[in-house]
C-alpha cells in the first residue's frame, strides 16, 4: 500500500484530530472496540511499527497520555488496552502503524483478567 491508498495518510476533513505534534496525530477510531477508542498514528506513512524512528515512537508515546488525558475527562473510564498490530498475522489490516488506545468500562466484559491475552482467546484465561 502506498500514501496515496492509504485511508490515514488521507484521514476525512471532518474527522476530528484529539492531539498532534510534529511528528504524531490522534483521532477517534472509525469503529470502536468501546466509545473512547482512539488510534495515534505517525505523520509519515510507515507500515511496519520496528520501522519507527526514536522519535516517531517518542512523539507516539507523548500523544498516547495526552490523549488518554483528554479520553479520561471526556469518557468515565476504568482502564484501558493499548496495542499494536504488527503484520497481517497479527491481524493488522491498515498498513499505516497505529496505536490502539482502547478504553475500558466496569462489565464491558464478563472477566476481563488476562486483557491483552484475549488475542488467543485459549489463552487468555490462566
Amino acid at each position: 500500500m502506498n500514501e496515496k491508498e492509504c485511508i490515514f495518510c488521507n484521514l476525512y476533513p471532518n474527522r476530528e484530530i484529539i492531539a498532534q505534534n510534529d511528528l504524531a496525530l490522534a483521532f477517534f477510531d472509525a469503529f470502536p472496540v468501546n466509545p473512547g477508542h482512539a488510534l495515534i498514528i505517525p505523520k509519515r506513512h510507515v507500515a511496519d511499527y520496528f520501522d519507527l524512528t526514536e522519535d516517531e515512537v517518542a512523539a507516539m508515546q507523548a500523544l498516547l497520555r495526552e490523549v488518554k488525558a483528554i479520553v479520561e475527562k471526556r469518557f468515565n473510564t476504568a482502564g484501558y488496552n493499548i496495542g499494536v498490530n504488527v503484520n497481517a498475522a497479527a491481524g493488522q489490516s491498515v498498513f499505516h502503524v497505529h496505536m490502539h488506545l482502547i478504553p475500558r468500562y466496569k462489565g464491558d466484559v464478563e472477566n476481563p483478567k488476562g486483557g491483552v491475552r484475549g488475542v488467543i482467546p485459549s489463552k487468555q484465561k490462566y
